[in-house]
């Protein structure tokens, strides 16, 4: 075969698969789009990203293409070992030669400066090519030679790096290095030297070869290079730039098409310079001129000019969209986008071809709403917006990408329509198809031609065979679905915004297009979305044409329920008969909202509930019928839009009424149909079913399953009429033998034999009004007549319980001790009933409202968590809940008892007592429920309740306290009470083996006498007994005795603790009373055992102790010894001072003030005679001791320092010689 034909063989093949993959990226898939911004090829897309080639030593190209692509910004490369093929590359000439007429833009020319024409050629030579043998050299001279005669012309820039290996990189010398920078006519920066095997002689390298760069370390050779690429690669684009610049300036060129592509080539440049300034400057001047060639240029024929016009136009306001974005200039993108439109909106072109237009128009739109929904430009505020452009201030939703998906979609529908209305008034739409498949786009952006079949040419196109081309392009596309799927992403913008009208809006188009393409599933789901929001919002003529569709959708797909439904709630809307049908321009599937429409539907409505047709079927055209085997129950509740079609309130004349006595209940039905509406039968329905009844037209004849309801009361109405906004008042009479609750539940009314709707009764006081028929011009009526009952009536009634003849008694008095077991006596006695199946609920109440448990502890199943419990549940005879039958006691919890009450006659009587059991003192309220039935059979008789309550007071029955004392008349010297440490606890300090008085109170703190039987210490830590000693000079048994109310009882204990330990647990006092209540009473029994803890004390031996020694009483004139004692308790030698203060009424003789030594273990005594001058209570002279080791003083107190003078001698009569004389033995 000959090689030129299968060259055109293989190139038309390589067309056609271009041609196959174009038509298969337009095609839209069901329920998906295609982002239109995707479809702009990437080098529009993305901005330009410099290009270098790397030419030779293929083995180390990939690293280096890693590393660059990993710049920042990235360098792309194109790599080729061969030197050969690269020449080929940059040699090649463009074989497909555009046609004559020409073009503004190269389709292809961006793309092959983006990836086959680099700005920067790397040509690697190994270190063995360079300082190798002759041959080898001249072959490197030979290849640079051809590079540079190659890149010259293009002014392409030269980098030369030798890859050195560590084995041989001593071997190129200096000279050959200067040799190969001269041959390759570059600056010494721009030969490299790289070793990518040795990473440790860089700075010898440096020094060896100073006039060329050699980097034996890597990443530095990878940063070096990247950096020489960069600053080259702007030189180059630069350079380019410049050289295109120069030409406009002198506008040197021959067209205005030339104009436009050598500015749109000079932004491009500056692009890869990321110079965005420059070129968004020169996309602007490009789109300007390309606005000024309309109605100008006649290169193409009038239709295929605009079409290139509009394409190049569409492609600059791209670029510069996108820039303005990148640069957060969201203000100004909006308002280029704002003239972009304005400029080209009305450019609508030849009747014919004018969807082309619309899906232009619709194309912008979608493409600048991705653009906004990618861009991170922030939304300006509102204030600033007022200032957008002279004609017309910015509004808000021009910032918000669900604005432009929302015209998209409108544009994208005009251009539909368009359409088919150019094929149906084409005469060879069936040709088009066939006549389109050789058409393909040309090598100019917004042209294209046909494909020959002979030979590698191409052919222009007229207007008409474009025309052809655009229609069967026009066909591939599924316009709905992209139409759906626009509105769907404004819709969820716009919900996103929260901005739930427009989205509504939305999404009704969108519903409108499922409709249309028979989806009527979809179309059903958006429908009521809208229809709520509309209710919502009270928009009644919108809400009538969503209406409209939603019942086609039920008509379509034979949903019953659906269509009756929707056509009822057309049928009551607030439509008067003044409404203007002309004025609607799209009205749905029903038509105009009006007066004579909805009376059509009530009337086909109820024409086929009422089972006229047929012999008691009714049915449409498309299968919807209602008959035996498919009845219809329709349910109204409070939020139902059906209320506008049957609304029901029922009244009770009396709210409180007693079992088996009647009262009467008002109820009143209200419709808003526009035609009256029969009802055959109305059954109201009750919480108590026994209250049930219906009520029957007297006009027309009872209905089958009214005869079938045995049991229920059934009323007669001479006519169940519902006419429009009138209410329909029934008044009936109504008794309940139930106590509790009465209420009415709901009103079923029957229309026909197989049509039923249930509506929730509801109450005329707490009523809400028809939310469409607020505000609309009736007559406000009440649905009572007595006004009073309008505003109070309830759909409740409350039905009292029958009168308890049994008397519940509570037999507690006197207040609850903590501790004790308190017993609360319970008596039921039958008065006239008896007592069948009776049950005793008990329950204990905090007063306070708070619980009965203790917040504090974590063990919720522990005794001591709960303040008060209840223990048991004590028996007439006296046994506990224990010795009764399951049957009987039903549960006992710490707070909740069930018990069981046996059967009693009529004046018989059942107690129980109730032992409850303060843990802490706490008021709380004892609630006791006794609920049994008065006869035998409970399946008949109702439960009768008694109730009865008590508070308790819990109170703590005794306030222990205690104290310790010193010995009398002796002082010891407590170093920590006197200097006490600042972080150390405050505990009280005794001094070790010294007899100390622990003295402890109980007091009673209520108001009932109290026993008490003993009171004593136990010492629980088995440690502390032999480190201290308690005792006391009674017995523990008190016999028992009386502590009244208000009364303090003490006891005294001694203490002598040793030197043992420094601190000492005294253990706890345990004190066992009960309650005095001068009887046998069984609740006094148990004694109960207070605990107190005793704190800890410090135990100190004392240095030194002063004792004072004097008779118990003096005589005036008398004089007697006063003797003051010091004893030294430790091993050292004390020095001591002192220092006697003088009193008035005595007179002493001794040393007033002094120092000495005590020896260790020793004492010294101080003797003064002392005479009284004065009777009575006087006080002796204070002595101060002063510690000079311990630098502490301290004196006696003034008890221990006081006597009492009599003026003579008192005569005292002894007592019997059994008793004992009263001696003091402590002092406070």
């Amino acid at each position: 075969m000959n090689p030129a034909r299968v060259d055109i063989l293989l190139r038309l093949l390589r067309l056609h698969v271009k041609y196959i993959q174009q038509i298969c990226k337009r095609e839209v898939k069901k329920n998906e789009i295609v982002k239109k911004m995707e479809e702009y090829p990437e080098e529009y897309r993305t901005p330009p990203v410099s290009l270098v080639s790397l030419v030779g030593c293929g083995d180390h190209q990939a690293i280096i293409s890693r590393h660059l692509l990993a710049e920042q910004p990235p360098i792309n490369t194109l790599a080729l070992p061969d030197l050969a093929k690269f020449l080929l590359l940059l040699a090649q000439k463009d074989s497909s030669k555009p046609p004559l007429a020409g073009g503004i833009l190269r389709r292809d020319w961006l793309v092959k400066h983006r990836t086959r024409i680099p700005s920067v050629v790397a040509a690697l030579f190994s270190s063995d090519q360079v300082s190798g043998d002759p041959t080898q050299w001249l072959q490197v001279c030979s290849d640079l030679d051809n590079l540079k005669a190659v890149l010259r012309p293009k002014n392409i820039k030269l980098v030369v790096v030798v890859v050195v290996q560590s084995s041989s990189k001593d071997d190129i010398n200096e000279e050959r290095f200067i040799a190969l920078r001269k041959r390759a006519e570059v600056d010494s920066k721009y030969l490299l030297t790289f070793c990518p095997n040795d990473d440790t002689e860089l700075k010898q390298s440096l020094t060896r070869h100073a006039l060329y760069f050699c980097f034996w370390v890597t990443d530095l050779f990878f940063s070096v290079l990247g950096s020489t690429f960069a600053e080259l690669a702007n030189t180059y684009y630069r350079e380019e730039g410049r050289r295109i610049k120069t030409r406009i300036e002198k506008k040197s060129y021959s067209s205005i098409d030339l104009n436009i592509r050598y500015c749109f080539k000079v932004a491009v440049f500056a692009e890869f310079r990321r110079d965005w300034v420059e070129a968004l400057r020169f996309y602007e001047d490009a789109y300007h001129t390309v606005r000024e060639m309309i109605g100008t240029s006649t290169r193409l024929p009038p239709i295929q000019r605009l079409v290139e016009i509009k394409t190049v136009a569409e492609q600059l306001h791209f670029k510069i969209s996108t820039l303005l974005l990148h640069g957060g200039k969201l203000k100004e993108a909006v308002i280029w986008f704002r003239q972009h439109n304005a400029s080209y909106r009305k450019l609508v072109g030849a009747p014919e071809v004018v969807f082309l237009h619309w899906e232009w128009m619709s194309r912008q739109f979608l493409v600048f709403a991705e653009l906004l929904e990618t861009s991170s430009a922030s939304v300006p505020s509102i204030s600033s917006l007022v200032s957008g452009i002279a004609d017309r201030a910015l509004t808000e939703w021009e910032f918000n990408p669900s604005y432009y998906y929302q015209i998209a979609a409108h544009y994208l529908k005009e251009k539909r329509s368009s359409l088919e209305l150019t094929l149906s008034m084409s005469e060879t739409a069936n040709d088009i198809d066939s006549t389109a498949e050789s058409v393909v786009p040309s090598v100019f952006v917004g042209q294209f031609v046909r494909l020959l079949e002979q030979g590698n040419a191409v052919q222009p196109l007229t207007d008409e065979e474009y025309t052809r081309y655009a229609i069967a392009e026009g066909k591939r596309y599924q316009d709905t679905f992209e139409i759906i799927a626009l509105l769907k992403r404004s819709c969820e913008s716009y919900g996103n915004l929260k901005a739930r009208r427009m989205g509504s809006y939305c999404g009704f188009q969108m519903a409108a297009e499922y409709f249309a393409v028979g989806d009527f599933s979809n179309a059903k789901q958006r429908f009521d979305d809208v229809a709520s929001q509309y209710r919502q919002e009270g928009w009644v003529t919108l809400l009538w044409e969503v209406l409209g569709y939603l019942r086609e959708c039920s008509r379509k797909s034979g949903s019953v329920r659906d269509f009756i439904e929707y056509s009822l709630e057309m049928a009551a809307l607030p439509v008067l008969s003044g409404t203007d049908a002309q004025g609607y321009k799209e009205c749905g599937p029903v038509g105009p909202p009006s007066l004579s429409q909805r009376e059509i539907i009530h009337k086909e409505v109820f024409w086929l509930v009422s089972g006229e047709a047929g012999g008691g079927s009714a049915e449409d055209s498309n299968g919807i019928k209602i008959n035996g085997d498919n009845p219809l129950h329709l349910e109204i509740d409070l939020v139902s839009p059906l209320r506008l079609v049957l609304l029901a309130s029922v009244a009770f004349h009396e709210q409180i009424i007693k079992p088996g006595v009647s009262t009467s209940i008002t109820l009143s039905l209200l419709s808003q149909l526009p035609l009256n509406v029969e009802i055959d039968q109305l059954e109201v329905q009750f919480n108590q079913s026994k209250c049930n009844f219906i009520i029957r037209n007297a006009q027309r004849p009872p209905l089958a399953a009214t005869e079938e309801q045995e049991g229920h009361r059934v009323e007669s109405a001479p006519s169940l009429t519902l006419a429009t906004n009138k209410w329909l008042r029934l008044t009936y009479d109504i008794e309940s033998e139930q106590s509790g609750r009465l209420e009415c539940i709901s009103v079923i009314a029957k229309m026909g034999p197989h049509f039923t709707i249930c509506c929730r009764a509801e109450s005329p006081a707490s009523m809400d009004d028809l939310p469409l028929w607020k505000f609309e011009e009736r007559v406000q009526t009440f649905p009572t007549k007595d006004p009073a009952l309008a505003f109070s009536g309830q759909k409740a009634t409350h039905v009292e319980e029958p009168d308890a003849l049994v008397d519940l008694n509570l037999g507690a008095f006197g207040p609850a001790l903590a501790g004790e077991s308190f017993i609360v006596p319970v008596t039921v006695t039958s008065r006239g009933h008896d007592i069948y199946s009776g049950e005793l609920k008990i329950n204990l109440v905090d007063v306070r409202g708070g619980g009965l448990f203790s917040p504090r502890e974590t063990e919720s199943s522990a005794m001591e968590n709960h303040h008060v419990e209840l223990l048991s549940v004590v028996g007439p005879e006296g046994e506990d809940e224990s010795e009764l039958n399951s049957d009987e006691i039903k549960k006992i919890q710490q707070s909740f008892g069930l018990v069981s009450v046996p059967f009693l006659k009529n004046g018989d009587s059942w107690s129980c007592k109730l032992e409850i059991k303060w843990h802490r003192p706490k008021p709380i309220m004892l609630f006791v429920s006794l609920s049994y039935s008065p006869h035998s059979n409970e399946s008949i008789a109702q439960k009768v309740h008694v109730h009865k309550s008590l508070q308790i007071e819990g109170k703590t029955a005794v306030v222990i306290s205690h104290r310790f004392m010193l010995p009398f008349r002796r002082e010891p010297l407590l170093l920590s009470q006197i200097k006490p440490a600042a972080d150390s606890e405050q505990l009280p300090s005794l001094p070790s083996n010294e007899t100390s008085l622990l003295v402890i109170s109980a007091k009673n703190c209520t108001e009932v006498p109290l026993q008490l039987l003993s009171m004593s210490v136990d010492n629980e830590d088995g440690g502390s007994e032999r480190s201290c000693s308690v005792q006391h000079g009674g017995e523990d048994n008190l016999g028992p005795a009386l502590l009244v109310p208000g009364e303090e009882f003490k006891k005294v204990f001694t203490i002598i603790p040793s030197a043992g330990s420094s601190r000492l647990r005294l253990g706890t006092l345990c004190l066992r009373w009960r309650r005095n209540s001068g009887s046998d009473d069984t609740r006094t029994e148990a004694w109960v055992t207070t605990k107190h803890n005793l704190p800890e004390v410090e135990v100190e031996v004392s240095p030194l102790v002063v004792s004072l020694e004097y008779p118990p009483y003096a005589i005036l004139g008398d004089p007697f010894m006063y003797l003051v004692k010091i004893q030294n308790q430790t091993q050292l030698l004390q020095e001591v001072k002192f220092s006697l203060a003088d009193v008035q009424s005595l007179v002493l003789s001794g040393s007033h003030s002094d120092t000495f030594f005590v020896l260790p273990k020793s004492q010294h005594t101080l003797n003064y005679k002392v005479v009284p001058l004065a009777s009575g209570s006087q006080q002796l002279p204070k002595v101060t001791v002063t510690s000079v080791r311990y630098s502490a003083g301290f004196q006696a107190s003034t008890a221990a320092s006081t006597v009492f003078v009599f003026p003579s001698k008192p005569d005292f009569k002894m007592a019997d010689a059994g008793e004992k004389p009263t001696q003091s033995i402590a002092s406070e």
